[in-house]
């Protein structure tokens, strides 16, 4: 879902060189719903291999994860633990919508109707346990590094970016920059052309960074307040925020009440919109678990297991799959467990 930041943080375009040899820790669940949501047949519908397995996202992920390293960007991956008691409304709210969403992709099929099929298939996206763990197969075959959060793993991706075990979080929500993630690159896995909603033609997306401490300045406010910010505009664990205040007014109350709290959240009537007390929300985000338990190491590709789960185990193009890896190993020089030569 993410917090509606997007009106009051100030960003930079940068080129993916600028990247070149600096490590981005990715929220891998916000990449692959990416990817799920975007790389779809012409009728709205997942791409699938021949056993009716969901690929779409395995298809972006090889193909975007190669290319950006083949820009010497050094990428790890945070996957998501146990998700906090209070996300659980969230959960369910989401798990709603896709259901209605599923209904109407349905009648729309029934119609042959595509445009309304395309609709409402991107808001039926869903992340399995199998896609997950293909996703995490593909990651290390590829050599990166794959890390276990033990909550959220937005929150994971800024604490190793906080303590200077990576240059950036890569993601397009901004929750990152309320757990503290000191530099936050969007754009990263749809950098280049992609066309328009509902529009012919195509428009240029770049990268872009965040700088926390720069926002923060400009924003006039520091950490604990943003978190205040996020909360009453509305977060994961408080939906909706508060009902008829903005990101703009509720910077301004953020701003009167300084650091004030529980006259800010009484003067915004918390209590009226939810049946548990701020604090909850502002605790749970100030010590979401994370771990030391991880190890940022690049290894050589593992091409014959690359092979075996992408050619036999999904049906995609061996030629094809080849053709990357190989043009993948003379950009970045790398070594692979097994030449291509080989098979």
């Amino acid at each position: 879902m993410g917090v509606a930041f997007k009106d009051l943080i100030i960003s930079k375009e940068i080129e993916l060189d600028f990247l070149e040899n600096k490590i981005v820790v990715l929220d891998a669940y916000n990449v692959l719903y990416q990817f799920l949501t975007t790389i779809r047949s012409r009728d709205g519908s997942y791409l699938t291999d021949s056993k009716g397995n969901v690929t779409s996202h395995l298809v972006g992920l090889f193909s975007r994860t190669t290319s950006l390293i083949q820009k010497n960007i050094k990428l790890a991956f945070v996957f998501d633990g146990k998700s906090p008691e209070l996300k659980q409304k969230t959960n369910e709210q989401r798990k709603a919508l896709k259901l209605e969403a599923e209904r109407k992709f349905l009648e729309a099929q029934k119609r042959e109707d595509e445009e309304e099929m395309r609709k409402y298939a991107a808001r039926t996206t869903r992340l399995t346990e199998n896609m997950i763990n293909d996703a995490k197969s593909m990651i290390s075959f590829l050599g990166l590094p794959v890390i276990q959060a033990p909550s959220e793993g937005e929150a994971q991706a800024a604490y190793m970016v906080r303590k200077g075990d990576g240059f950036a979080v890569g993601s397009q929500d901004f929750d990152s920059l309320v757990n503290g993630a000191t530099k936050l690159v969007r754009n990263l896995s749809i950098a280049g052309k992609r066309k328009k909603a509902k529009v012919m033609g195509y428009e240029t997306v770049k990268p872009e960074i965040i700088d926390l401490a720069d926002n923060l300045n400009n924003l006039g406010i520091d950490q604990n307040q943003l978190i205040a910010l996020a909360m009453i505009i509305g977060t994961d664990y408080n939906p909706g925020g508060i009902k008829g205040i903005g990101p703009k007014n509720a910077l301004k109350l953020v701003r009167k009440h300084k650091t004030d709290f529980d006259n800010l959240f009484m003067e915004v009537k918390w209590d009226d919109a939810f049946e548990f007390p701020w604090t909850e929300v502002y605790y749970l985000i100030k010590k979401m678990p994370v771990t030391d338990d991880y190890k940022l190491k690049w290894n050589d590709v593992d091409t014959e297991a690359l092979l075996k789960l992408l050619v036999d185990g999904h049906d995609f193009s061996e030629d094809r799959v080849k053709s990357t890896l190989e043009n993948f190993g003379k950009a970045t020089g790398k070594k692979q467990q097994k030449s291509l030569s080989d098979f």
